[in-house]
């Protein structure tokens, strides 16, 4: 079990309009997900999205409030962005978000000091880049995972593109021999603990 070649495909910027339309694929693919929601997107309207989220065994992580560039801001600010985050998604179905995704990936101390979960960043896709087409997005993927990889994609709204490449990325992945699943699966599969001050993670044997 420990010797599994492991990736963990990550999306940000949901839930959104397309968010179901990942789920689908994920469910057909019979894998997992990870989710960096934004709180202002988790609406009451958007609650059976997060519990099919759970229900299909993906997890859901902190990707801020606002999506602002975090490295701005003050740490009351930055600790009320998460929190706001965290206490929606646990009000609504019940659990404690284990990870962080910093916006355009903008790091500060003040954000390491004041956010009290493991940041990740991921291997880029580039699929937030309207120009970048499908099948770019299927070779950024390909060309730079290694087992222990966390990829770094968008379910945000009206993102195709990423629904058009999705399953031939999972197909190559597939046939590179990686197993899907979560962002703590992949750490606690690999024997690695992701509480590291001043780190943050793109794969967990950097």
């Amino acid at each position: 079990m420990e010797d599994r070649k492991l990736v963990a495909l990550t999306f940000d910027d949901g839930p959104s309009n397309i968010t179901e339309a990942v789920l689908d694929i994920l469910k057909e693919e019979g894998i997992v997900g990870t989710f960096f929601l934004i709180g202002q997107n988790i609406t009451p309207d958007k609650k059976p999205i997060l519990e099919r989220q759970l229900a299909q065994g993906c997890e859901i992580c902190n990707h801020s409030f606002t999506h602002s560039v975090m490295s701005e801001l003050s740490a009351e600010t930055i600790r009320d962005e998460i929190m706001k985050t965290s206490d929606l998604i646990r009000d609504m179905v019940g659990v404690e978000t284990m990870f962080f995704r910093p916006p355009f990936i903008a790091l500060s101390d003040t954000m390491y000091a004041n956010i009290n979960m493991p940041f990740i960043c991921g291997h880029d896709s580039r699929d937030w880049d309207p120009s970048t087409s499908a099948q770019d997005r299927v070779n950024n993927v390909l060309a730079g995972v290694r087992d222990g990889s966390l990829v770094l994609m968008h379910d945000m709204k009206d993102n195709v593109k990423t629904l058009e490449a999705l399953p031939t990325i999972i197909k190559e992945l597939r046939a590179k021999g990686f197993s899907f699943v979560t962002a703590s699966q992949i750490f606690a599969e690999k024997g690695i603990d992701p509480n590291v001050p001043h780190k943050i993670w793109s794969c967990v044997f950097d």
